[in-house]
C-alpha cells in the first residue's frame, strides 16, 4: 500500500486574476500549491495574495511572487493591511508595503506581546483581546469570555468559548449574529439558540456564520442571498427559472439536480437563528470554513462539501455555478483524495488531502521570484458585496432534497 502524503489544492478566483491577467477559469480544476520545504502546513487566504507556513517559515505569494517572511508566526490579511504576529510583537502594515516587501520602517501599528505559553491561541485572538486586519486594529475582550477560537466577518465577530458555548457581535443587519433579530451587538453576546450544544469550531463568512458540534453536527445562520447556508434561494431559483420554462438558457445556470420551481419553494433570504442543516446520507462534519459568500466543510469520512456563490469556481464542481445545496466535490473522490482540512478565501477554496505517493498532477500555481524580505505574513480577511435585509423565518432542520 502506497504512502500517503499531504499536498493543498486551491479552486476559485487567482492571484493572477486578482492583479487583472487572465485566469484559469473554473473548468481548469484546482491549483496545487507549490510545497516549499518540508511541505505547507498552514494557508491564510486573503483575495489577492495568500500566506502560507512551510517547514522553512512563512512565505506570502502573490501573482508572479514569492517572498520569505522570517521572524513571524501568524498572519491576519486583508486588502488593506497585513497584521504578524511574531514571539514579543504584533504588527500591521499597509498592504502594499507589505506586497513589496517594505516592512523595514515603522509599522501601521504594533503592540508588544507579554510572555506566555509557547503555542498561544491562533489569531486574531490576542492577550486580552483580538486584532483585527484593519483599523482600529486591537479591540479589548471582556473577562467572561474566555475565548479559545475567534473567527471574523465582515461586519461581525464569532468567540468559541471554554466550555464549547458561542457568542456573537458587531453588524446584524443580515442575522448573522443568531440572536434572532436583526439588530447589531456592541459587546459579545451569548448565541442562546445553541446554548447546551458544545461547539467544536465556528467561523464567519462575510454576513453569515456556521459552527460545527461536538456529535458532528452543522448550525449555519445570516444572509443567504446566494445560497451560502445551504437552504433554498430565490435568486438562484429565478437563475434556472429560464431553463424550467424553455428548455433553453445559459449553460452556466443548468442545475445540477431536480428542484422545485420558484413559485413553489419555500425561499430564505436571511436566518437569524441558527439552523441544523443536515448533509446527504446525515454525513457527520469535522471542519467548516466560510467565503465571502460560500461555505465549505470537510466530514468525518474526508469528504469535502461545498455550497453558496461559485461564480470563480470556488466551489469546486468544474464550473461557476452557485448551488443552494451541499454538494460533494467530485473531483477529490475521482483522484482518491481524502479531505483533512479546508480553508476559504473570500473567493477560493483551500484544501488539504492526503494523496498517494504518486499523486495526479492539477495545474501548478506559478511560482515566480522567490524574494527575502525579512519580515511579513497574512490571513484570511472576510470580503463581500453589497446586501439587503428582508426578515427571514426561523427553521429548526433542513435536509437537502
Amino acid at each position: 500500500m502506497a504512502a500517503s502524503r499531504r499536498a493543498w489544492l486551491v479552486f476559485g478566483f487567482s492571484a493572477e486574476e486578482a492583479a487583472g491577467e487572465p485566469g484559469p477559469g473554473p473548468g481548469s480544476g484546482p491549483r496545487r500549491l507549490e510545497p516549499g520545504p518540508g511541505g505547507i502546513r498552514r494557508v491564510w487566504p486573503a483575495w489577492s495574495y495568500v500566506v502560507v507556513e512551510t517547514g522553512a517559515g512563512l512565505e506570502l505569494r502573490s501573482a508572479g511572487r514569492r517572498r520569505r517572511l522570517r521572524g513571524w508566526a501568524e498572519a491576519l490579511p486583508s486588502e488593506t493591511h497585513l497584521v504578524l504576529r511574531g514571539p514579543a510583537a504584533v504588527r500591521a502594515w499597509p498592504r502594499e508595503a507589505a506586497l513589496r516587501g517594505a516592512l523595514r520602517g515603522p509599522p501601521a501599528w504594533s503592540r508588544a506581546l507579554p510572555p506566555g505559553p509557547r503555542h498561544p491561541s491562533p489569531l486574531p485572538l490576542l492577550p486580552g483581546g483580538f486584532a483585527r486586519p484593519r483599523p482600529p486594529f486591537f479591540a479589548a475582550l471582556p473577562g467572561a469570555v474566555r475565548a479559545r477560537q475567534l473567527a471574523l466577518g465582515h461586519e461581525h465577530a464569532l468567540a468559541l468559548g471554554a466550555a464549547g458555548e458561542a457568542y456573537a457581535w458587531g453588524g446584524g443587519r443580515h442575522g448573522q449574529l443568531g440572536h434572532g433579530t436583526l439588530e447589531s451587538e456592541r459587546e459579545p453576546r451569548l448565541v442562546e439558540a445553541l446554548a447546551g450544544v458544545p461547539l467544536r469550531a465556528v467561523a464567519a463568512g462575510g454576513w453569515h456564520s456556521a459552527s460545527v458540534s461536538e456529535a458532528g453536527d452543522l448550525y449555519v445562520w445570516g444572509w443567504n442571498e446566494s445560497g451560502q447556508l445551504g437552504l433554498p434561494a430565490r435568486a438562484l431559483a429565478e437563475e434556472r427559472a429560464p431553463d424550467t420554462a424553455t428548455g433553453t438558457g445559459d449553460a452556466e445556470l443548468t442545475p445540477r439536480r431536480e428542484q422545485p420551481a420558484a413559485e413553489d419553494a419555500a425561499f430564505i433570504s436571511i436566518q437569524a437563528f441558527p439552523a441544523l442543516l443536515d448533509l446527504p446520507q446525515d454525513l457527520e462534519v469535522s471542519e467548516v470554513s466560510c467565503g465571502s459568500r460560500h461555505t465549505a466543510v470537510v466530514t468525518r469520512g474526508g469528504e469535502l462539501y461545498t455550497w453558496g456563490w461559485g461564480k470563480y469556481g470556488q466551489l469546486g464542481h468544474g464550473d461557476n455555478t452557485s448551488s443552494d445545496q451541499p454538494l460533494r466535490v467530485e473531483y477529490l473522490v475521482a483522484e482518491g483524495l481524502r479531505a483533512e482540512e479546508v480553508v476559504c478565501g473570500p473567493w477560493t477554496t483551500y484544501v488539504c488531502v492526503l494523496e498517494p505517493s504518486k499523486p495526479p498532477a492539477p495545474t501548478t500555481m506559478a511560482a515566480g521570484r522567490e524574494e527575502d524580505t525579512g519580515k511579513l505574513c497574512s490571513s484570511p480577511s472576510p470580503l463581500g458585496e453589497g446586501a439587503r435585509s428582508p426578515p427571514g423565518q426561523d427553521l429548526a432542520r433542513f435536509s437537502p432534497q
